[in-house]
C-alpha cells in the first residue's frame, strides 16, 4: 500500500517558504550588523573585487596579508600591516626587486618572524619571475589549490588568498566551519551557497559577511543552530536542495580549518 506524504503540497510549500524567510532574515540581519559595526567597506571591497582587475601591487599585498594571518588574529595582523607594507616599499614590485634583502631586514624590525617575512619576500620574487598575466592564467586554469606553490600558503590558506585576489570562492575558516556544522550543511560552501541563492550576493561576499558577523557576535553558533535548517519536517530539507558551490577549477569548494584567523 502506497504511503501518503506527511504534508500536502500546499503545506510543504508554506513550510519551505518559512524556511527561506528565516534563513533570509538571519543573513540580512547579519549583514546589517556588520555594516552598523563599521565594516560596510569590507563588503563593498569584496563585491567589487575581480581577478581580472587586480594588479601586481594588490596580489603582493594580499599574499603578505594571508601569510601573516596564518595562525594569527586578523586584528593583530591589522596592527602590524602598515609597518610591514612600508618595509616592503608599499608593495611596489620594482622597488622590492631592487633590494629584497633590505625589505626583509626592515620588516623583521616590526615583526620578528623570519619564516613569514622571508616567505613574503620569496612570493614577491616568484610573482616577478612568472609575471602577473601568466600567474592569473594559471590560477584560473588550476583553481585555488594551485596557490600552494607560494611559500607559507597551504591547502587551507590558498582559499583565503584566492578570495582576496578576486575569485568567487568560499574560505571555510573556523567560524564558517562551526556555522556549517550547526546548520547541518555539508560544508561552508553549501551554507554560503544557500545564502547566495536567497540574496544574489556573491559567494565571497556571503563568506565575508558570515565571518565578520562571527567576530562580532560570540553567540553566532547558537543563532544559526536556532534556524534549524537541517530539520526536514520544518524546512523541507532546504539545505539539501542547494548545490555545492563550485570553485574556479570547477569542483565543489572544499572545507578547511582556519584561513582567515580571528
Amino acid at each position: 500500500m502506497m504511503s501518503l506524504p506527511d504534508k500536502s503540497p500546499s503545506e510543504q510549500f508554506a513550510t519551505h517558504g518559512r524556511a527561506r524567510r528565516a534563513a533570509l532574515d538571519f543573513y540580512v540581519g547579519a549583514k546589517e550588523c556588520v555594516v552598523r559595526a563599521g565594516f560596510g567597506w569590507e563588503i563593498d571591497w569584496q563585491e567589487q573585487l575581480m581577478l581580472e582587475r587586480v594588479d601586481e601591487c594588490h596580489i603582493l599585498r594580499e599574499q603578505a596579508w594571508v601569510v601573516l594571518s596564518s595562525g594569527m588574529r586578523a586584528a593583530v595582523v591589522a596592527r602590524l600591516f602598515e609597518q610591514i607594507s612600508h618595509a616592503f616599499c608599499d608593495w611596489d614590485a620594482v622597488a622590492i626587486r631592487e633590494n629584497p634583502t633590505r625589505c626583509v631586514q626592515r620588516a623583521l624590525v616590526s615583526f620578528s618572524h623570519p619564516g613569514k617575512i622571508n616567505a613574503i619576500a620569496e612570493n614577491c620574487r616568484m610573482l616577478a619571475v612568472e609575471g602577473v598575466d601568466a600567474w592569473k592564467r594559471s590560477l584560473r586554469a588550476h583553481g585555488p589549490t594551485w596557490l600552494t606553490r607560494f611559500s607559507y600558503i597551504g591547502p587551507v590558506t590558498c582559499w583565503h588568498l584566492a578570495k582576496n585576489v578576486g575569485m568567487d570562492v568560499v574560505k571555510p575558516d573556523r567560524h564558517l566551519v562551526r556555522m556549517a556544522q550547526a546548520s547541518g550543511a555539508r560544508d561552508p560552501s553549501a551554507l554560503c551557497a544557500l545564502f547566495a541563492s536567497l540574496t544574489g550576493d556573491r559567494l565571497a561576499v556571503v563568506d565575508l559577511v558570515l565571518w565578520r558577523y562571527a567576530t562580532l557576535r560570540p553567540d553566532y553558533v547558537s543563532e544559526i543552530r536556532a534556524l534549524k535548517l537541517d530539520e526536514p519536517s520544518r524546512f523541507s530539507g532546504l539545505l539539501r536542495h542547494v548545490r555545492p558551490a563550485a570553485n574556479a577549477s570547477g569542483s565543489p569548494g572544499a572545507g578547511h580549518a582556519d584561513a582567515q584567523a580571528d
